[in-house]
């Protein structure tokens, strides 16, 4: 590996010379090294290696093509801030193929610390902090420009019609044992498609979408845990905030795991939701349209019931995408986060209330 990551480092030009490198753990997806270089006066600077995992991403140069046009928007607009550095080839381009057709690309490595699950209000208040800081920066930014690279990612009239067209093929016999679920989505599917449905007949602005909004994609400083940037910006592409916004604290401001068995522990918590709301709309409430603002606790009810019918649907069709780890993991994964949506949908005038008046302070 030495070898090949001193090769890496050659093709875009690094300055000094190769030293060390470290494997970083964290993430599932693609292969990543900390990679250290001396420099001519003898300090030591470290780059992040990245080797793209182009079974899951197949568009890795749009990906990459996105990543450069928005990276490169940001430090235009906000020099003297930190931001993320994608680092260019001789040629130009901001990834390298290697050889054997390995995809890699380098990055500014930061000294921080991410987390992936807190109950730290304060920290919960930056990550909203951090994502909305990211939607204001790119508020003028054409989100109509970039690459869709995963097609109808977020269309969720399109999952919910796929849901229900494979419940009636049902093609392992599955459907009749989810008749509950499926007539609760029924039941809020003309709700839950309402802003995708906006969004496809142009009543909604197109927005750039970071489109994976957890905390751990939220780079914190070790010793204020002040946000220092947003990383993973592999699904950048166009989109609505709401659904940033929604995603987020869906995850966030569950009590539970996102494949929790047992639903009375699955509750949503508005303490995290005022947490997260106060530092994303204290940055976005300027730059965003009203349509937007009053819309982001829709966001949060509909994209969870996407993401419970795109689990419902794979546990109906066998178990193709999702990786399980029990034979009803699917199943437990949708009913768990139906019982969040329904809770979203209890407490929706309270969260609207909360959105409001962090509008207004």
């Amino acid at each position: 590996m030495f070898e090949t990551l001193k090769h890496v480092g050659d093709a875009f030009g690094l300055a000094g010379e190769f030293y060390s490198y470290d494997v970083i753990t964290m993430g599932n997806i693609n292969s990543t090294f900390k990679v250290t270089y001396i420099l001519e006066n003898k300090a030591l600077k470290s780059y992040l290696f990245q080797k793209v995992n182009t079974n899951v991403f197949k568009n890795p140069v749009e990906i990459m093509e996105n990543i450069d046009r928005v990276t490169s928007h940001i430090r235009s607009k906000f020099p003297s801030q930190l931001s993320l550095h994608f680092y260019h080839t001789g040629d130009g381009k901001n990834y390298y193929v290697s050889e054997k057709d390995y995809f890699w690309r380098v990055s500014n490595f930061v000294d921080s610390v991410a987390y992936n699950v807190t109950e730290d209000l304060v920290v919960i208040a930056s990550t909203g902090e951090a994502f909305g800081r990211f939607q204001m920066q790119l508020a003028d930014f054409d989100g109509s420009t970039l690459h869709e690279t995963i097609k109808d990612f977020h269309n969720t009239k399109l999952r919910l019609d796929k849901l229900f067209e494979d419940a009636g093929i049902d093609p392992v016999n599955r459907a009749e044992s989810v008749a509950e679920e499926l007539a609760y989505i029924a039941s809020v599917r003309d709700t839950a498609s309402k802003l995708s449905i906006m969004f496809e007949n142009g009543d909604l602005p197109v927005r750039v979408t970071h489109n994976d909004t957890k905390a751990n994609n939220v780079l914190f400083d070790k010793i204020t845990k002040r946000p220092l940037l947003v990383i993973d910006l592999d699904t950048v592409m166009p989109g609505m905030p709401m659904y940033d916004f929604g995603d987020a604290v869906r995850f966030i401001a569950s009590t539970a795991e996102e494949d929790e068995p047992d639903l009375n522990k699955v509750y949503f918590d508005t303490g995290k939701f005022r947490a997260f709301a106060k530092g994303f709309l204290g940055q976005v409430k300027d730059s965003l349209t009203k349509k937007e603002l009053d819309n982001m606790v829709l966001g949060a009810f509909s994209i969870t019931v996407e993401l419970a019918a795109r689990f419902l649907d794979d546990y109906i069709t066998g178990d193709k995408y999702f990786k399980i780890n029990y034979p009803q993991h699917n199943l437990v994964r949708a009913r768990c986060q139906l019982k969040l949506a329904k809770d979203i949908m209890r407490k929706a005038d309270e969260l609207k209330w909360i959105v409001r008046t962090t509008l207004s302070e």
